[in-house]
C-alpha cells in the first residue's frame, strides 16, 4: 500500500546544526497492516511519519502509495489517500466550529472545492449514529463548538472523522500522549475497533510500551533514524511486554 525507498532526511544540511533524521529508511507496509511504532525521543518516528503524509519532503528517496510515486506531493495533496489524528487533541479540528460542522469539513476533505448543499436531516442523522457509537453522550450535543470538549472526547471524534471520507491510510501520532488513563482507552478502543471495520492501513507511533504490545500486527523500533528491529504478526504475538522494557535498557 505504501512501500519507502531509501528516505534519508536532513534537516539542515550544510549548517553547524545539521541533522540527519532518517538513514536510508526502506520500508513496505501492505494494505491491511496494523503497524506499531516505536523508539526513544528523537529516533525519527514522528519524521518517518511525517514523511509519509507529506508534512515534509524526503531529502533522499523514493515514497510511493498504491504504486504511485507521490515523494514529492505535499500534505494537502496525499488527503485522498492519508488521514492522521495528531497528539495534541487541539489539532485536526476547527475549535470554534461545532460538533458537526468539523464533521462536515471532514466529509469533504478529498473532494474537489465548490459549491455544495450544506448539512442536511440524513447527513445530521449519520454524524449523530456514528457518535453514538462512542458511549459519550455527544450525540445530543452536535451543535457545541469543538473546542470546548475535552482532550479525549476531541481526539475520539477525530478517530470518527477521519473515516468520513475515503483513507486508505491511517497516522496516529501519539494520539493518547495528552490525556489521561480513561480518556486513552476510550481512544484506543475507538481507534480499534475503526481500523477493523474499515479494514485501515494504519501507523501508530506511541510511547505506552503496553499499548504497543496489546494492538497491531506489526511492530517496528526506530533508533537514531533507522529501523533496528521489524516484527511481523507471529514474532509479535510470541513477544512479552518485559522484553520490551529491556530494548530500552
Amino acid at each position: 500500500m505504501i512501500e519507502l525507498r531509501h528516505i534519508t532526511k536532513v534537516f539542515n544540511r550544510g549548517q553547524v546544526n545539521e541533522v540527519t533524521a532518517l538513514q536510508d529508511i526502506n520500508l513496505s507496509i501492505a494494505e491491511g497492516e496494523f503497524v506499531v511504532l516505536i523508539g526513544s525521543n528523537g529516533s525519527g518516528k514522528t519524521t518517518l511519519l511525517n514523511a509519509m503524509a507529506g508534512a515534509i519532503l524526503p531529502s533522499e528517496g523514493q515514497i510511493l502509495m498504491k504504486g504511485e510515486d507521490v515523494t514529492q506531493l505535499p500534505e494537502h495533496k496525499r488527503s485522498r489517500w492519508v488521514a492522521r489524528v495528531f497528539q495534541n487533541p487541539l489539532g485536526g479540528t476547527a475549535p470554534d466550529l461545532s460538533i458537526l460542522d468539523n464533521f462536515r469539513l471532514a466529509a469533504l476533505r478529498t473532494q474537489p472545492k465548490r459549491l455544495v448543499i450544506g448539512i442536511n436531516a440524513a447527513f445530521r442523522a449519520t454524524v449523530r449514529d456514528k457518535i453514538a457509537g462512542l458511549g459519550l453522550g455527544l450525540e445530543n450535543k452536535l451543535q457545541q463548538p469543538i473546542g470546548s470538549l475535552s482532550g479525549g472526547q476531541r481526539q475520539a471524534l477525530t478517530l470518527l472523522m477521519s473515516v468520513m471520507d475515503h483513507t486508505d491510510l491511517l497516522l496516529l501520532d501519539e494520539p493518547t500522549a495528552a490525556l489521561d488513563p480513561k480518556s486513552a482507552e476510550v481512544v484506543m478502543q475507538t481507534a480499534e475497533r475503526i481500523i477493523q471495520e474499515y479494514r485501515l492501513t494504519t501507523v501508530l507511533i506511541t510511547h505506552n510500551l503496553q499499548d504497543a504490545h496489546r494492538f497491531g500486527n506489526r511492530l517496528i523500533q526506530m533508533a537514531g533514524g533507522q529501523i533496528t528491529r521489524d516484527l511481523d504478526a507471529a514474532a509479535k504475538a510470541r513477544l512479552r511486554v518485559e522484553e520490551m522494557y529491556a530494548w530500552f535498557g
